[in-house]
């Protein structure tokens, strides 16, 4: 990673016919954040289109923490449109009418999201729990894990009791989560992430940083995805030779 922020892309240079490295991606985001889970269905879909143009193209992809409302009680006394209207302080009707929207968009991106019963949490614990996933080689599937189960499911995020049930159905030892969860185990890497995140200027997500370079902000199209992975993957290609010619032109 570098330790400056990472820039826009601008520019398109020639594709490798061959690239062995995978290109790399972080992506930040928060379990209860709506616009995360539409975002990881589009940078799929995007990164899918990348890779069906071959020449030896492969992405991998790790998640990093980041709260959007650290201050959430476990155990939210109320609805998400509740909890919507008191954070963002607009009313009732208002806040129906913005997940109403988000459910929409969520549909067209192939997500059944319910709303009315989701169950509004702190997400630190999950966060550890896909520190801890990813320590273990499941960190994608934990990640898809405990989306699904927050916005489709209506399933509670923020309970050690739960979030084990859901590590042992991506193949995680249940105990060992347990045991993991109730001590402090991985909190130091959440913390690091989210200092990592405000170095580089990061304040919503979902934000992709591509092969430590690139920032990417929001749930954008496929196809912005696609063009993005695309173009980085051509600036890796270029010689220094080439670089050096095109930067003296």
């Amino acid at each position: 990673m570098l330790s400056s922020p990472p820039r826009n892309t601008t520019r398109r240079r020639p594709v490798p016919s061959v690239v062995s490295e995978s290109l790399k991606v972080d992506i930040w985001s928060d379990i209860a954040c709506p616009w995360c889970y539409i975002g990881k269905r589009k940078f799929e879909a995007g990164s899918g289109l990348f890779l069906g143009a071959g020449d030896g193209r492969s992405v991998e992809v790790e998640y990093h923490s980041y709260e959007l409302n650290p201050e959430t009680p476990v155990d939210f006394e109320g609805s998400e449109s509740e909890y919507l209207a008191l954070h963002k302080g607009i009313d009732a009707e208002q806040a129906n009418q913005m997940l109403d929207r988000v459910t929409t968009i969520a549909a067209q991106a192939g997500l059944d999201y319910d709303f009315p019963a989701v169950k509004h949490t702190n997400t630190v614990l999950g966060h550890r729990l896909l520190h801890y996933a990813k320590a273990h080689g499941k960190q994608v599937e934990m990640k898809e894990r405990l989306l699904k189960a927050h916005f489709v499911e209506g399933g509670h995020v923020g309970h050690v009791a739960d979030l084990a049930d859901y590590a042992a159905e991506v193949g995680l030892d249940r105990d060992e989560v347990v045991r993991a969860l109730s001590a402090d185990d991985y909190l130091d890497e959440v913390r690091q992430d989210e200092a990592l995140a405000r170095e580089y200027g990061i304040n919503g997500v979902p934000f992709f940083v591509i092969d430590g370079k690139y920032g990417v902000s929001g749930a954008q199209e496929s196809a912005t995805f696609a063009q993005v992975l695309e173009q980085v993957w051509g600036e890796r290609s270029v010689e220094p030779s080439e670089e050096q010619a095109e930067v003296g032109a």
